[in-house]
């Protein structure tokens, strides 16, 4: 990252926190808050100790984005707790693989809350709206893998990126790909999401000349091993400027291609 691009980059998550902290302020002045209130507010900034969890309320200062919550292991009541917390020092809340009795908890609590439902995420966001930066393709072998691919749309959007899609392409009917070849050679990253045999990245690395980030899913029958069979084919790639993340990482894919498409 060039000198002066943190501040471009964090601008609308500082924003939320500076205003938070005026406020703070402005309370501490005006007696509505005591100075003892206030310290213990500002404590947290580095990380809020909730016991079951430990949010860290500075990660959009140090990498641009906030904490996001996985929440697959977590009870309802954690999910409401944590989502709460996080709403109060950010602007931008994200928590994947939530079901829909999850996000009826999480939306008691905050109202402002949106579910995805492909994507499986409750998603909060306050931060003033900007123009979306176009160059993310995402692009999947067969109508399976959207979730995975909604995970990491849902992610680079959060991240202020304009994603286009392209669904149901897999080299079992390749010709349907072709028909998209403008599309995806005018993205400066394609996140391409496939299972079963995982080709797809590959032919798309031997297509483009942006870089390409190869999803496995765990979508196949009994040999693809949940994912382990498309996962090895895609590090085995023969095609340059693949890189792969871990399966079903839908997440992983969406973030990295917002750091790309800076």
């Amino acid at each position: 990252m060039k000198k002066g691009d943190y501040k471009k980059v964090n601008s609308g998550e500082q924003k939320f926190n500076q205003r938070w902290l005026t406020e703070l302020l402005k309370k501490v002045r005006s007696g509505e808050l005591s100075l003892q209130d206030a310290v213990r507010q500002l404590s947290v900034l580095p990380y809020e100790d909730m016991v079951h969890a430990k949010l860290d309320h500075h990660r959009s200062l140090r990498t641009g984005f906030p904490e996001v919550v996985f929440g697959p292991g977590k009870t309802r009541e954690q999910l409401v707790n944590i989502a709460d917390r996080l709403a109060a020092h950010s602007g931008r809340v994200l928590i994947t693989r939530v079901d829909a009795d999850g996000f009826r908890a999480v939306k008691k609590k905050l109202p402002d809350a949106v579910y995805n439902k492909d994507a499986r995420a409750i998603i909060i966001d306050r931060t003033v709206k900007k123009a979306a930066k176009p160059g993310i393709t995402i692009v999947t072998g067969g109508t399976a893998d959207i979730p995975v691919a909604e995970e990491a749309a849902v992610t680079a959007e959060m991240m202020g990126n304009k994603v286009e899609r392209i669904f149901d392409v897999g080299v079992a009917g390749i010709h349907r790909l072709f028909d998209h070849l403008d599309q995806v050679r005018s993205a400066k990253v394609i996140v391409a999401v496939a299972g079963m045999d995982g080709v797809l990245p590959a032919v798309l690395g031997g297509l483009v000349t942006c870089p390409v980030i190869a999803v496995p899913t765990s979508v196949g029958y009994g040999a693809s091993f949940k994912g382990i069979a498309p996962l090895l084919t895609m590090l085995n790639s023969c095609a340059p400027g693949v890189a792969v993340v871990n399966i079903d990482g839908g997440f992983n894919a969406g973030y990295l291609a917002g750091l790309i498409n800076r």
